[in-house]
């Protein structure tokens, strides 16, 4: 089972000494069946004067930090050292029932997912709708995982990556019409094909890496986006259509939840003239030990979710 450490490192700049108001972090891995911790740090500076974690609503691991210092600069450094095992499609298991598209979630199941079964885009020319319906057979039974790895490997080859360090996500009719996007447009089209279609599925966000030289990955260097849907039998499962992925190898769950904007890997505010915000560097390297193989993934950007 491979080890792997990720080291996620961001620093705002400023002019002039500012004051800095809560934080919100989301970087610390989900822990799981498939994903084990064994050890994660975190270290921020200038020191927090409170640091407390809490769970949301969806269960991820959240760190908030309130500040009492002004400085021209702050510094989140976190480290995980954690056990990755990679789940492949050949390993999906669907009960029967579910197998053929269309189907009906369980009962019991249905109350839980309905709210990641609304749409939350409006597609009032059902450009959406008509898209995803691209996806089922109309020459036979549609098989609902190859329907979904279709989708997934569609939107890698017909669509164009695009890095864009700004926040937020295009519409998913912008993304159909522009044919580009970041990993992040391209989950949030993909979510609402799937919901088109009455599936239950959520936003994730965390790391993507190479799992051998031989695998390309899009998208690193920062955080990653991609998709989660749930299927009868294996439960939740990733689909990630920047690179075509469908289970989790080479994907490293932070943050699981109903729309991006609940998945912001950082957030907060600062007290300061606006100009003097200077700039923000982020930068992630993972590394698998048990290869011995080390597979940096840097990048740096201007500009910040700062969210007041």
């Amino acid at each position: 089972m491979p080890i792997v450490t990720v080291a996620h490192s961001t620093v705002y700049s400023y002019k002039q000494p500012v004051g800095f108001g809560d934080h919100r972090l989301m970087v610390r891995p989900r822990e799981s069946y498939d994903q084990r911790l064994i050890e994660a740090r975190l270290h921020i500076d200038p020191a927090p004067v409170e640091l407390r974690w809490l769970h949301d609503v969806f269960g991820n691991a959240v760190a908030i930090a309130r500040f009492d210092k002004r400085a021209t600069e702050l510094r989140f450094d976190s480290f995980v050292r954690m056990e990755h095992d990679p789940i492949v499609r050949e390993t999906v298991a669907i009960e029967s029932y579910a197998r053929t598209y269309p189907f009906t979630y369980a009962s019991e199941d249905m109350p839980d997912l309905l709210r990641s079964i609304e749409r939350q885009h409006l597609d009032s020319s059902r450009k959406v709708d008509d898209w995803a319906r691209r996806f089922v057979r109309n020459d036979g039974p549609t098989d609902t995982l190859a329907m979904l790895a279709d989708m997934t490997a569609t939107i890698r080859r017909e669509f164009t990556y695009v890095a864009r360090p700004e926040k937020g996500t295009q519409t998913p009719t912008e993304t159909l019409k522009l044919g580009r996007g970041t990993c992040r447009d391209f989950a949030v089209l993909m979510i609402e094909a799937a919901r088109a279609l009455g599936l239950a599925a959520r936003f994730v966000s965390g790391y993507v890496y190479n799992p051998s030289r031989g695998e390309g990955r899009v998208g690193g260097g920062n955080t990653h986006a991609w998709v989660r849907i749930f299927l009868p039998g294996s439960g939740w499962i990733e689909f990630d259509p920047t690179n075509g992925i469908v289970g989790n190898r080479g994907l490293i769950r932070v943050a699981v939840a109903r729309d991006p904007y609940q998945a912001v890997p950082l957030s907060g505010s600062f007290f300061g003239f606006p100009a003097s915000f200077a700039g923000m560097k982020v930068s992630v390297e993972i590394t698998l030990e048990d290869q011995h193989t080390d597979l940096p993934l840097h990048s740096a950007s201007v500009g910040a979710d700062r969210r007041s």
